[in-house]
Parts: C-alpha cells; sequence; structure tokens
C-alpha cells in the first residue's frame, strides 16, 4: 500500500467513525423517547471500493401495525368503563344507596309500617318522604344519563377535529417520506414522526396502515373505510347540545361513511370514537328506558281508582307531566325525569299526607275511607302488594318483560354491573395486551443504551487505530522528507 493510498485510508476512517459518532449519539440522546425508532450506522463498501455509512432504521411494521391495534382496544375499553363507572356513580357506587331499587324498598317498608298503624299521621309523612326520595332519585339518575350522552357528544366533537388535524399532519410527514425516499434522502426523522402520528390516529379509531413502494403510506379505517390514501379524508360529526330521552345523535362519517358504535361490555369497538358512540347511542339510552319503566310502574302501582268503578284512573302518590296513567307495558320516554310526588299529600305543600291511606288525592271521587276509619287499611295493603305484583315492561328495556317493580329496579342494577364488571376484566385484559406490544415493540425499535456505549467504545478504538496510522504515515513522510534532503 502507498503512503497516498494509506493516508486516503485513513481519512475515509474517520469520516466513517465521525458519522457513526454522530448516528450513536443521537441515539442515546434519545433513549426513552418512546416516539424514536434507533439507527444503526452501517459501514458499506460501493462499487469503486470505497466504505461509506449507510443509516438503517430498526422499523417493523409487523410490531407497529400489533402496538396500534391494541391501542385501540385499550382506547376503547377505557372510555367505556369510564362512561359505566359514571353511571355507577350515579346510583351511590358499591352500596347502590342513591338508587331508585333502594329507595323503592324504603317505600315499601314505609307503606307496610303505615299500614301495621294507620292512624299514625307521622307514619303517613314517612311515606310521603320516601316517595319523595324515590322520584328525585330517578329524576336525579335521568339528568346523569342525558348528562353522560350529552358529555360523549362534546367529546366526540374534541376527538373528530383531533383527528382531522393528526390527518393533516400525516399527509405533511407522508409527503416527506416519499419525497426522501425518491431521492435517496434519509427519512428516519419523517418516518418517527409518522409512526407517532399513527399511534395517536388510533387512539381516536382502529386503524390498519399499509405501506406502497414508494414509501407512501395508506390508511384505512379498521372496517374498510379509506382514512388517508395521497389526502386525508373527511371526518364529519353535526353536534347536539342538549339531549333528553327522546332525542337521538348525530352520527359520525368518515368518508361519508358512518362510524359504528361498539357492542357489549367487552366493547368489540377500536378507538375512543367507536366506544362514545357506544356509551351515547346504546348503554345510556338503554339505561334511562329502565328508569323510565320504574317512574311508569310506579305511577301505574300507586294509580288512584274510582271504588264505584265510574271514573277514569288517575295518578295517585306518583305522578308526571303528562298526567294520565301511561298504556301498561308501553315505554313513555322521559317519564323518569318528570316523574314527581302529588303535592295533596305533601304537607308543606298545603296536602294532606293520610290521602295515602284513604285516597282522594284526586278529590272526593276516588276517597275509599269515606267514614274516616282510623284502622283504614285497604289502599296500604294495596300499594304494597303492587310493588310486588308481575307487571309488563317494554322489551327495549333489555330485561325480562315480566316481573315486579322491585325486581325491575334490582335487576336494572344487575345490567348496569354486568356491563361493568365485563367491561373491567377487558379492560385489565387490554391493557396486558397493550403493555406486551409496546415492550415487544420497544425491544425492537428502542435504544438499549448499554449497547449503544458499547457501539461507541467500539468506534472509538476504530479512531485511535486511525490515529496511529496517520501518526505512522506522518513518520514515514518525515524520513522520506529526510531522505531527499
Amino acid at each position: 500500500m502507498s503512503l497516498t493510498s494509506a493516508l486516503n485510508t485513513a481519512q475515509a476512517i474517520f469520516r466513517n467513525t465521525g458519522e457513526q459518532t454522530s448516528v450513536i449519539s443521537t441515539n442515546i440522546a434519545n433513549d426513552g423517547n418512546a416516539n424514536y425508532v434507533r439507527r444503526a450506522p452501517v459501514v458499506v463498501n460501493t462499487i469503486y471500493g470505497a466504505s461509506t455509512v449507510n443509516t438503517e432504521r430498526a422499523q417493523q411494521m409487523a410490531l407497529l401495525r400489533q402496538l396500534t391495534g391494541a391501542t385501540s382496544a385499550s382506547s376503547a375499553q377505557d372510555t367505556l368503563l369510564e362512561g359505566l363507572t359514571t353511571l355507577s356513580d350515579a346510583l351511590g357506587g358499591n352500596d347502590y344507596e342513591l338508587s331508585p331499587s333502594t329507595y323503592l324498598a324504603e317505600l315499601q317498608n314505609s307503606l307496610e309500617a303505615f299500614a301495621a298503624s294507620p292512624g299514625e299521621y307521622t307514619l303517613a309523612a314517612t311515606v310521603v318522604t320516601d316517595a319523595q326520595d324515590v322520584a328525585k332519585s330517578l329524576n336525579t339518575a335521568t339528568v346523569t344519563v342525558q348528562k353522560l350522552r350529552a358529555e360523549a357528544d362534546a367529546e366526540i366533537v374534541t376527538q373528530v377535529a383531533e383527528l382531522n388535524r393528526l390527518l393533516g399532519e400525516f399527509k405533511i410527514v407522508n409527503d416527506a417520506v416519499v419525497q426522501a425516499t425518491a431521492t435517496g434522502v434519509d427519512a428516519s426523522n419523517a418516518l418517527d414522526s409518522r409512526d407517532t402520528l399513527l399511534k395517536e390516529i388510533s387512539q381516536i379509531v382502529g386503524i390498519d396502515a399499509s405501506t406502497r413502494p414508494n414509501g407512501d403510506m395508506v390508511i384505512y379505517t379498521s372496517d374498510g373505510t379509506t382514512l388517508f390514501e395521497t389526502e386525508p379524508r373527511s371526518v364529519t360529526f353535526t353536534r347536539t347540545l342538549s339531549y333528553d330521552a327522546t332525542v337521538t345523535g348525530n352520527s359520525i362519517y368518515v368518508d361519508g361513511v358512518a362510524v359504528e358504535p361498539g357492542e357489549g361490555g367487552n366493547t368489540t369497538a377500536e378507538g375512543s370514537l367507536g366506544a362514545l358512540l357506544q356509551l351515547r347511542d346504546e348503554i345510556a339510552p338503554t339505561f334511562q328506558i329502565q328508569l323510565d319503566e320504574v317512574a311508569r310502574g310506579l305511577v301505574e302501582a300507586f294509580a288512584e281508582t274510582d271504588p264505584l268503578g265510574v271514573a277514569v284512573d288517575m295518578p295517585g302518590l306518583f305522578t308526571w307531566a303528562g298526567g294520565t296513567i301511561p298504556s301498561s307495558g308501553t315505554l313513555e320516554p322521559g317519564l323518569a325525569a318528570t316523574i314527581t310526588v302529588s303535592s295533596a299529600v305533601i304537607a308543606s305543600s298545603g296536602g294532606d299526607p293520610m290521602l295515602v291511606r284513604d285516597g282522594g288525592i284526586n278529590g272526593a271521587t276516588y276517597d275509599w275511607n269515606t267514614d274516616d276509619n282510623s284502622g283504614f287499611t285497604t289502599l296500604l295493603m294495596q300499594y304494597s302488594d303492587a310493588l310486588d305484583a308481575d307487571r309488563s315492561f317494554d322489551a327495549s328495556a333489555d330485561l325480562k318483560t315480566t316481573m315486579s317493580i322491585m325486581t325491575f329496579a334490582s335487576g336494572s342494577i344487575g345490567w348496569l354491573e354486568e356491563l361493568r364488571s365485563n367491561a373491567t376484566t377487558a379492560s385489565d385484559n387490554k391493557v396486558a395486551l397493550y403493555e406486551r406490544s409496546f415492550q415487544s415493540y420497544s425491544s425492537e425499535t428502542g435504544v438499549n443504551l448499554d449497547e449503544e456505549l458499547s457501539l461507541l467504545l467500539d468506534v472509538e478504538q476504530s479512531y485511535k487505530a486511525t490515529a496511529k496510522l496517520v501518526s505512522t504515515i506522518d513518520e514515514m513522510l518525515q524520513a522520506v522528507l529526510e531522505m531527499a534532503g
């Protein structure tokens, strides 16, 4: 080897070690950055015999797909569980002390106590107070349900806006990747940004991404709708500002195709949008139907009848905005929001609690105890029995269609808690799956500080060897110059 070729080799080694050091230093600086994919500096020989450093990115598309899928599932499950917990908390938590079922049991106990001593005014007042608690619990639960729906709707607005923003940013970095690929420029930073956006998008909606030969990426939703192809597709949603039992929310559209809500406690939704739709359009409305059916059953159970059988039945202890007895077994949307105790039995409103015992809440026509007998218990026993009597309920409540009010109210809690229990178990499983997917992805694409430092030492040794070579070349050149005189 001539001195000139040796010097050229040393220069190439210095250049390569500098590039290697730069890459390794960048890796070390990004230790712990979950959105950074490790680069590997690889020395290769060109067709002309020269050596150069190529930067290879530790990309793992299969693991990235697994990670985004796990992210979508976990995000949806957590969103659903949060909504179910909100509904459960409205019932008083684990003891359900604020639930209609609990207050109904107290009302029935008060009725039985009053029936045992029908002449006690204080017991009559207790029945009225407990009835007010039942009505208030139904009113409050309805407010919570509709507030949950409105909040889900508002969150959908936020999520849709965020999704459109992410897709806009995705176009920018995707174009940068395509351009870099076409010109042979290192696209690692743009690819990192693109993968980060993919993970963020997958939290909102389930995705399936594929890469084309020129580095271009196409994104579809998990149900096959195009989300991005060269240009981002439009994601649209019109907000509904106010909710009640009669209001149906608007759909979310991706490229004109409606997003489907998830199903079940172990939700089939992928991404937060599907879970929000499930809460707003499936779970909360069904729970509202159950509340409305409890309220309807109460109006029916405590209805006042004419002792002579001539006048029509009228709402008695419990009344509502409709002012009539709803059809048996037929849903009356929103009834739980307006159910109340008749002012005719509320002492603070000028009423008489003893009308619960005697009848006559709707006037003398409905008075059963015309002799004012202090031991009269016929209506009290009738009301208590009515709470345990089987009656018809609307099938849309997702419970048995024939049972007592007490059983129906308890069944409503069971329905909600079964969903929440399934959602909790599924959340634990999906979080575990996400963590395993993240660890697998990170172990293949993340920075191992020990490994990088070891590589840096190897590069340092190469640099030292090259420095020694240059020193030797310098000595030899000095000797040649001295010989030349």
